[in-house]
């Protein structure tokens, strides 16, 4: 928020995401020198042993994740899931774990009042969209990594085109609950309707999960499963106003001919007996009329469809180009994020400890993190410095004493991850 009378505005939250390779951290690490040459091994052979560790650890939360996601599972038939009754506990289950999984990969959750905003927004896709939000039981949206982009938008009806700084998400996901059979929405829905064309719904009661990346704030909106382009009133006018103007003389001739060919068919039908010689010619114009009003409204009801098509293909080629999976599909990713993040909090941590001449409280260990990856790698986060500490200490590799925390020398520390391992195990 500005401060009172013009003052500057607060820095934004920096994210915790680490945006580097394995590889790439413990390289940087080890060419900060603080290590010699024979804990430089050593060094290495932690950082696989916490590798292990993690991943071990996090095999056992994939299995739960999907556990608990059976019974929400839109491609499982709902007879095989466990009965309604049962199913609101499941999905507080589910929707904790995952949050806690996301979380634990540094994913931040987007506020409702930012998603209601980005709705107002428009920025890719220049389109208007209508998403039918009281369709779902539940919508949280979850954003790692966002920077700015500058990128050209067309105006003046594509004639030309401007600059437009845009806000974007460097990964997003998305997860809607569908509101269970028999639950009434805002508009009730009856239970199994089709959708457009005939094509079943989603069942109630599913959880869909997407996964984007590089979304613009301002196409949050496009994001969702229902999400519906609707015409503008600029295109309603293009599109309706030649419609009156060429339909109406039709309509006109119309209705000067049309009691002409009401009294020809009549005449061939046997319901009156009088016909005038002139009678035919003017039937044959009135029947060429309503072939020409019926290929016109073919004409405007495909030109219509045309343009929905032409918006549809928007969103597909901003949007669903950059989706990179959905529902069970997201779950190895997202474990193998949080894993990853855990490790480097962790490495990093460890590191920064063993480094110090001296013990370092909590918030100097966070500024000597934060310093290091400035400094090593040219990047700025928010480190999390509690649950780096808190992982140390699982593992028994944090020593505190006096309210400063210090690390074992590497190889008491190796010694303790093999113990460690070998309760896993």
């Amino acid at each position: 928020m500005n401060e009172a009378h013009g003052g500057t505005a607060a820095p934004e939250p920096r994210d915790r995401f680490i945006p580097l390779r394995k590889s790439d951290i413990v390289g940087g690490l080890i060419a900060d020198g603080g290590l010699d040459d024979a804990q430089q091994a050593s060094f290495r052979r932690l950082a696989r042993a916490l590798s292990a560790i993690f991943h071990y650890r996090y095999f056992e939360e994939l299995d739960r994740l999907r556990e608990a996601y059976f019974d929400f599972d839109p491609e499982v038939d709902s007879k095989a899931c466990r009965p309604a009754n049962d199913l609101d506990a499941a999905y507080r289950t589910l929707s904790d774990e995952f949050v806690r999984v996301v979380t634990e990969a540094n994913f931040s959750e987007i506020p409702h009042d930012e998603i209601i905003r980005a709705f107002a927004e428009h920025a890719l896709v220049r389109v208007k969209i209508k998403v039918k939000v009281e369709d779902y039981r539940d919508v949280r949206m979850f954003r790692r990594g966002r920077h700015k982009e500058t990128v050209d938008v067309p105006v003046w009806f594509g004639l030309s085109r401007r600059p437009l700084e845009i806000e974007v998400y460097d990964d997003v996901v998305l997860m809607v609950a569908t509101r269970p059979d028999g639950v009434p929405s805002a508009k009730p829905r009856k239970a199994g309707a089709r959708g457009r064309g005939g094509r079943q719904t989603i069942r109630g009661g599913a959880v869909l999960f997407k996964y984007f990346r590089h979304i613009a704030r301002g196409d949050l909106e496009a994001l969702f499963p229902n999400a519906r382009v609707v015409m503008s009133l600029f295109d309603q006018l293009a599109l309706g106003v030649p419609a009156i103007v060429g339909g109406v003389p039709i309509l006109l001739k119309l209705a000067s001919t049309l009691t002409v060919l009401f009294v020809v068919a009549g005449f061939y039908l046997g319901l009156n007996g009088t016909m005038h010689d002139n009678d035919t010619q003017q039937a044959l114009a009135a029947l060429s009329g309503l072939f020409a009003l019926g290929a016109f409204v073919l004409r405007q009801w495909g030109n219509f469809h045309r343009q929905s098509l032409i918006h549809q293909k928007q969103i597909t080629d901003n949007i669903y180009y950059r989706n990179v999976n959905n529902n069970s599909g997201i779950f190895n990713y997202i474990i193998g994020e949080a894993e990853e993040q855990d490790w480097k909090e962790a490495l990093l941590a460890y590191y920064g400890l063993l480094t110090a001449k001296a013990p370092l409280t909590r918030e100097a260990l966070g500024a000597r993190i934060e310093e290091l990856l400035v400094k090593a790698f040219g990047i700025r986060v928010a480190f999390e410095v509690d649950g780096a500490l808190a992982r140390l200490k699982d593992l028994d590799l944090l020593c505190e004493a006096s309210g400063g925390f210090s690390a074992p020398p590497l190889p008491d520390a190796l010694t303790r991850l093999e113990t460690a391992w070998a309760r896993l195990l």
